[in-house]
């Protein structure tokens, strides 16, 4: 999707690359959103790098990229904590003050990203059933436990509101149902506080709400990169 994100304003020029399914780059849309700032959002086809992604990311040449001022930073944690400096006194922050805190959200952060993605990668794009889907879905559902644990009986990680390790992970939820189709395992059932707090991130915080894609959609798109790597 292309087009001006409507909020608050900041008066600076706010550009955010992304790809709709990606988990990184709808972090960053949820930050903006909870900061109310206004941003024009272009979507980029990662088969198909435009000059601009590119150019503003040569190291990488991932999402998401945010650029501000014509300036670019990368990395999504790096943007959220970027965000939340550049655009101070918006909204409450999303990491805590007190360092402990802080550093323990930053902890599950750098958890998730070490952990998540790579048997992510494994379970949907591996054959069904192959070993390496196998093995992808048995960590993930360890990843999924540990955070679960980590998680503990809080409405959110870092307490009674949405903070930094909810953003994190919870642009990650529209992705269960394609691990679960393509893993054979039920996210629910094997956490269901996760579920739950997954569910409530969505139903209690419109900027999680509108930041995400549907999860069918997610799927599809899945179901076409497997057919594209002949998968299926």
């Amino acid at each position: 999707m292309e087009g001006d994100k409507k909020a608050n304003g900041s008066g600076r020029g706010v550009v955010l690359l992304n790809c709709f399914v990606s988990p990184f780059g709808n972090r960053i849309r949820i930050a903006l959103a909870r900061k109310g700032v206004a941003y024009e959002e272009k979507s980029e086809n990662l088969a198909a790098k435009s000059p601009l992604l590119l150019s503003s990311n040569p190291v990488h040449a991932t999402v998401p990229v945010l650029i501000v001022d014509g300036k670019a930073v990368c990395e999504s944690l790096v943007i959220i904590e970027f965000i939340e400096e550049a655009f101070a006194g918006v909204d409450e922050a999303l990491l805590p003050s007190d360092p402990y805190a802080r550093g323990h959200a930053r902890f599950w952060a750098s958890y998730i990203d070490t952990k998540l993605p790579a048997c992510a990668l494994r379970v949907w794009q591996s054959p069904k059933g192959a070993p390496a889907a196998v093995e992808g879905k048995k960590d993930m559902v360890a990843v999924l436990k540990t955070l679960e644990a980590g998680l503990g009986g809080k409405p959110y990680f870092g307490g009674e509101a949405l903070g930094y390790v909810d953003v994190a992970l919870v642009p990650f939820a529209p992705w269960f149902l394609t691990y679960e189709r393509l893993g054979g395992f039920s996210v629910a059932a094997e956490c269901p506080a996760l579920a739950a707090w997954a569910a409530r991130c969505v139903r209690e915080n419109e900027c999680v709400a509108k930041s995400l894609p549907e999860a069918e959609s997610v799927y599809q798109f899945v179901c076409g990169m497997r057919r594209h790597f002949g998968l299926d």
